[in-house]
């Protein structure tokens, strides 16, 4: 079984604990990879944009002029797409851009997602990061001493401190361990999960 070992805050070692290998050595399906986190995208597209054809745009339907003898082009509404203020001719409307994926493949994705950082040596391990108070520079001292660029940051849910903390720290997420996704996985370079959160995600995984 594949070992990780344990860190401070003060990146000392404290002890190893063993992974479990179905979920940080299974095989890497980078398909899988690409069509989840396509479809956490497509999610998340706000599909809002919306213009007025013709028909929903203000104004009278009333002919603006006779047809024939003005010496002028033939109009029969003010809310002629080629008229100032009036429709638009196949303009965008909203749309729901999100479409459903299969729980197994979530689940072998993430999967694949986490043995993926894990073989690149990507994965940290904390035994704790517990705040008194909400405070910018301890976040900040965190990453210099772990000489993390960007990481994302996976604890339990009873961690509100540190999750206030980061907010202004550039480069870094925290992400409570039920929200674990694929995307975020690979959009940051490394991962520090706390060691609580290691044994929830294998729980759910495994």
């Amino acid at each position: 079984m594949p070992k990780a070992t344990v860190y401070d805050l003060d990146k000392k070692k404290v002890e190893d604990i063993e992974l479990n290998s179905d979920v940080f050595e299974a095989p890497v399906k980078e398909h899988l990879l690409h069509s989840v986190t396509n479809w956490q995208l497509a999610s998340k597209r706000a599909g809002t944009s919306s213009t007025k054809t013709r028909g929903e745009v203000r104004g009278s339907n009333a002919k603006p002029w006779k047809q024939k003898g003005m010496g002028r082009a033939r109009a029969g509404t003010r809310k002629s797409p080629i008229w100032r203020k009036g429709g638009v001719v196949f303009g965008p409307k909203p749309k729901d851009w999100s479409y459903s994926i299969p729980k197994k493949v979530r689940k072998s994705a993430l999967k694949s997602a986490l043995s993926k950082k894990f073989s690149e040596g990507s994965i940290f391990v904390l035994k704790d990061f517990e705040l008194p108070e909400i405070k910018t520079k301890q976040v900040s001292e965190f990453m210099k001493k772990f000489d993390l660029p960007k990481a994302l940051l996976v604890v339990d849910s009873g961690n509100e401190n540190l999750s206030k903390s980061a907010r202004n720290v550039k480069g870094v997420k925290v992400l409570k361990d039920e929200g674990l996704n694929v995307y975020d996985i690979l959009k940051f370079s490394n991962v520090v999960i706390l060691k609580k959160s290691v044994e929830k995600i294998e729980e759910a995984l495994a």
